[in-house]
């Protein structure tokens, strides 16, 4: 991992979010420096599935190394963002850095997302970062460092990352046109840029949205905290780039990256709003429009199927059904199945021992996925990736999101067997 250099000694970071997850790993990474952290997020209270608050993040920020001021912020709240900027001045005599980490987000498409879930992203992710730059940056102009980080995206047109999730994809985005507009307008007084991870990040958060076992898929915040860092140590004419976190960690010198996975050697999700993404995707978008050309996964042949129809698919699943999955997973799924050999069918994992059959399920679906016969038959065999399918398109998906996530996991565990 980068070792600490003590540049940030003394400096004042104030972090949005930043009282678990990525916000946090940031946090300490520059506290081993000496550094002065304000913690800008809600959680003053234990969240009943999100462990930490602003206050155990203080008392993890000091035993590091560093000094913290918690500081309950809803970046929706233009005068709590104003309090919070001036009991960091007053406290700590100015601001160095500002990280704008606190995000909200819902992968539904343009129908299924409700006004208050838009609003809702649109005032975190676009207004609070921009009312929270706007509130630092006549302290962050005085500064020696003088650093605005967004946990944002490069802007990528691509139609693929707009058509399952306008409205998440247009407030991130906005992020990002915060660091096209302030790296102009503040440029040789403030470096403004954008940080997004390579592959999927393993948080709390993440662990509510994919269930228990997504870990493995993932890499560790300490991958975000370390890029964050680089650019950090870097001065103010550094400004105005989109920066992926492998990419810069290869130009400090990193070379092995399972240090940072989770379960070093497995495959990783990619993340979103990259058309690059690990032995998936390729650059260019297929002649069809938004859905790129999809490479094969090499790093784990699917398993054979006794056939290649969908009812004996679903057969081989109906097999595969154990008490513990149904007791681990409680949803119930519905197909609907276009092209040949297409057509409605479902598989309940909440009832007793689990059923699977076609049709429309006798309790209402939490999960209704659409998508061709063909690809379904190839998501349960293991070559296509429901991630992949859903980003690219093949896959839409109605309800429940985070149960849908649970059913790639259900996957994977069946795949041994089909």
């Amino acid at each position: 991992m980068l070792p600490n250099t003590g540049k940030l000694a003394g400096c004042t970071v104030f972090i949005t979010g930043a009282s678990r997850g990525i916000g946090k790993a940031i946090a300490l990474k520059a506290a081993k420096d000496g550094a002065n952290i304000v913690i800008a997020a809600k959680t003053s209270q234990a969240h009943p599935k999100l462990p930490g608050t602003i206050y155990s993040a203080a008392e993890e920020i000091e035993a590091a190394g560093g000094k913290a001021l918690p500081c309950i912020v809803d970046v929706r709240d233009e005068q709590q963002i104003s309090n919070a900027v001036a009991k960091a001045v007053e406290k700590f005599g100015g601001i160095d850095i500002l990280v704008n980490n606190a995000s909200a987000i819902s992968l539904t498409n343009t129908l299924e997302t409700p006004t208050k879930r838009v609003d809702l992203m649109f005032n975190v992710n676009t207004r609070g970062t921009y009312l929270t730059s706007k509130a630092c940056i006549p302290y962050l102009k005085k500064s020696n460092v003088a650093h605005i980080l967004n946990l944002s995206p490069p802007l990528n047109l691509n139609p693929l990352w707009f058509k399952q999730h306008c409205a998440y994809t247009i407030a991130k985005y906005g992020m990002s046109m915060c660091v096209l507009g302030m790296a102009e307008e503040f440029k040789g007084e403030i470096a403004v840029n954008a940080l997004w991870p390579k592959t999927a990040i393993h948080t709390a958060a993440m662990d509510m949205l994919g269930g228990s076992g997504v870990e493995s898929q993932c890499r560790k915040v300490d991958i975000i905290a370390d890029a964050a860092y680089s650019i950090f140590k870097r001065p103010k004419s550094f400004t105005g780039n989109f920066i992926i976190d492998e990419n810069i960690l290869k130009e400090e010198g990193i070379k092995n990256f399972d240090i940072y996975a989770i379960k070093p050697g497995h495959s990783l999700l990619p993340d979103f709003f990259l058309d690059e993404l690990p032995d998936t995707v390729i650059k260019k978008m297929g002649s069809s429009g938004a859905i790129p050309q999809l490479k094969e996964d090499k790093l784990q042949p699917a398993p054979k199927l006794r056939s290649g129809t969908v009812e004996e698919t679903f057969k081989v699943v109906k097999e595969s059904l154990t008490d513990d999955i149904v007791k681990t997973t409680q949803a119930v799924y519905q197909f609907e199945l276009s092209g040949e050999d297409g057509g409605t069918w479902f598989l309940d994992l909440k009832s007793q021992g689990g059923n699977v059959g076609p049709g429309e399920p006798s309790d209402e679906a939490d999960v209704v996925m659409s998508m061709t016969s063909e690809d379904f038959v190839k998501m349960f065999s293991g070559k296509l990736k429901p991630t992949i399918a859903f980003m690219s398109g093949k896959l839409k998906i109605k309800g429940n999101m985070a149960l849908a996530i649970k059913l790639e996991k259900l996957m994977n565990q069946m795949q041994a067997r089909l």
